[in-house]
């Protein structure tokens, strides 16, 4: 999300009726329904932690503990258990 000036692209009717509300203050517009995206969906993301959580429990399934696989990651032990479970059920 980046900012835009106001002015640059708003009438300066509604900018009145914006100041009504808020004077000089900063001011979010969601996107409508119809063009939302989906989390993760402009960057690689959601991509590098499947990839990420498939490993994890690969090598579990290989014998490596909770606690090795949660120091090798950055990630607490509820975190790795938690990946488990779901790869488990997928």
């Amino acid at each position: 999300m980046k900012y835009e000036k106001a002015e640059n692209i708003l009438p300066q009717s509604i900018i009145e009726i914006i100041q009504k509300y808020t004077d000089g203050g900063y001011i979010y517009i969601p996107r409508k329904d119809s063009n939302k995206k989906s989390w993760g969906e402009n960057t690689e993301t959601k991509k590098y932690l499947k990839t990420r959580d498939e490993e994890i429990f690969n090598k579990y399934l290989l014998g490596v503990p909770v606690k090795t696989l949660s120091n090798q990651y950055f990630l607490t032990e509820s975190s790795i258990r938690r990946i488990i479970r779901k790869q488990k059920s997928d």
